[in-house]
């Protein structure tokens, strides 16, 4: 028994069997006193039924073969213990007149469900893995010349199982310890760290607090270094975590963040499935000077493989983005990206339920290095449908950039418009950014310099309005000069004529041929002709 008395004395005595009966006593005191609260029912029946389910997590625990050979049991009793302690005397306080307010009292019952949740947890990892008999002292032969050492596993092993149990601030201390321990002898940690170790320091890569994580990558950065680990650390879901704090981890942080992706991305093994790797050298692909290199070091082979086989968040995006950046302007890359097959596996990669800018971006970097004959066969023309409807804005415009630069010829422009781009196109001419505005209407005056075309985007109710609109005069609109040119072929048509002059497209033609911009004047021309005829044609 814990008496109110010498508290921290007779603790300091007692057994871990002690603990335990301790433990197996408050529970019914506990659960009586909460189904004896009238206030707040839905959460004491929530902390109720947590309470009931501690009496087998305890018998389970005590059934261990290393339950009193172990100060994590003792610990996680007296961690049982103080919530069911602190249980009863909530329910004390919420029985009485003079309770606290409503919404701290419900702040108070939040916070003692979600010591219960810990609780419970804890003692799940401790019962149904191996936690436990890593961290006891294997029972040594009297003398033996190994005892020291095993003494020193054990320990260790401990220690890491504290990253696993407890409370953050228990953590923590455990991780700190660590760190201090790796300084003196990573050898002995390497010897005896497990996979579910590595998985908890993962976890604390995210931590709430800065400290925490700057010292878990710290640790995370040894394990790097040393070579041991490398596929749990990839497999646990070290990367993404690692990315975001290359992005904005404090200066500590980030250094060793960066150290340990370029420690993973050395190892030729994990490198399809190494997402830090990818968008380590997306930024670097991005620098000129260094693409020989990359190249060199087999980067595209990579990227692709990456592209397909990438299993984690974000890796097939930072090598869509890699490959966009490595054939922006090198014709000896895009060569290298097409014989590879990139070009079939940016395609597939579009096929994902909201395609984004970088493959597209990429495939608009090699779509005029190959024949159109390939695209088709690939099926490029239903992803850039798909693209055109379901893509993010960015994807959206390099697609409509694609089309401007695959229509070469009449044959194209033809599947282009057949593929179904036209309705697409039209309503991107809406966009909020003026720069997907300006290359829709780049697109579209491409494609209607074909008849069949035109009709298409006459059909469409949505086009003249939209791009006589595109005809503002504004420095910021640089869609202007393709707007004139869609309507100067669309002029033909007269309905389309009596819409350009009915939504205002005289007045800003007015204004781009004073600003000398081509087609402005005589497409001017035209409108005032036919609506001089028009008003004969009245009288």
């Amino acid at each position: 028994m814990v008496e109110d008395r010498g508290k921290e004395v007779v603790v300091d005595i007692q057994s871990v069997e002690d603990w335990l009966c301790h433990a197996q006593e408050l529970v019914p005191v506990a659960v009586d006193r909460a189904r004896e609260v009238k206030g707040f029912p839905g959460r004491w029946k929530m902390i109720i039924s947590k309470l009931e389910q501690i009496p087998s997590c305890l018998s389970d625990l005590s059934s261990h073969p290393c339950f009193s050979r172990n100060s994590l049991c003792k610990e996680q009793l007296q961690a049982v213990s103080k919530t069911l302690k602190e249980a009863i005397e909530l329910a004390v306080l919420c029985m009485g007149e003079n309770y606290w307010g409503k919404l701290r009292t419900q702040s108070d019952l939040d916070a003692l469900s979600g010591k219960l949740d810990l609780n419970l947890r804890d003692c799940g990892l401790l019962i149904k893995t191996r936690m436990l008999g890593e961290a006891t002292m294997p029972l040594a032969v009297a003398g033996s010349s190994t005892e020291p050492e095993a003494g020193i596993h054990s320990n260790t092993r401990e220690l890491l199982a504290r990253l696993q149990i407890g409370h953050l601030e228990a953590k923590h201390r455990a991780l700190d310890t660590l760190v201090e321990v790796m300084k003196e002898d990573e050898k002995t940690v390497l010897a005896v760290l497990g996979r579910s170790n590595v998985a908890a320091l993962v976890q604390l890569l995210t931590a709430t607090s800065p400290c925490i994580r700057e010292k878990t990558v710290t640790a995370i950065c040894s394990l790097a270094e040393s070579g041991s680990c490398e596929n749990w650390l990839v497999s646990e879901g070290v990367l993404p975590p690692l990315i975001r704090l290359v992005e904005s981890g404090s200066t500590v942080g980030r250094e060793k963040a960066t150290i340990s992706l370029q420690r993973l991305s050395m190892s030729a093994e994990t490198a399809r499935a190494i997402a830090a790797a990818a968008c380590t050298l997306k930024n670097i692909s991005a620098v000129p000077e260094v693409l020989q290199d990359l190249a060199e070091e087999g980067i595209v082979k990579v990227m692709i493989n990456l592209i397909d086989c990438g299993i984690l968040l974000g890796s097939k995006e930072y090598a869509a983005e890699c490959l966009q950046n490595l054939t922006a302007s090198n014709d000896n890359l895009k060569r290298a990206v097409i014989s590879e097959g990139g070009i079939r596996s940016l395609l597939v990669y579009l096929d994902g339920p909201l395609p984004q800018e970088s493959a597209v971006g990429a495939l608009r970097n090699l779509v005029s290095s190959v024949s159109m004959e390939m695209l088709v066969s690939y099926g490029f023309l239903p992803r850039l449908v798909h693209v055109l409807r379901s893509g993010s804005l960015g994807a959206q415009q390099a697609a409509a950039s694609a089309i401007c630069r695959v229509c070469t010829s009449a044959d194209v422009k033809k599947l282009v418009g057949e593929a179904g781009c036209i309705p697409l196109l039209v309503k991107l001419l809406e966009a909020k950014s003026n720069s997907t505005r300006e290359v829709s209407a780049q697109a579209i005056s491409s494609l209607v310099s074909l008849s069949q075309n035109r009709r298409k985007v006459i059909r469409d109710d949505g086009s003249v309005p939209n791009l006589v609109q595109l005809l503002d005069p504004s420095p910021q609109n640089t869609a202007k000069k393709y707007a004139v040119a869609s309507l100067a072929s669309l002029a033909s048509c007269r309905k389309c004529k009596r819409l350009m002059i009915s939504y205002g497209a005289i007045g800003y033609l007015k204004k781009l041929t004073e600003m000398d911009i081509p087609g402005a004047k005589k497409l001017l021309e035209r409108l005032e002709s036919g609506k001089l005829r028009s008003l004969f044609g009245k009288k």
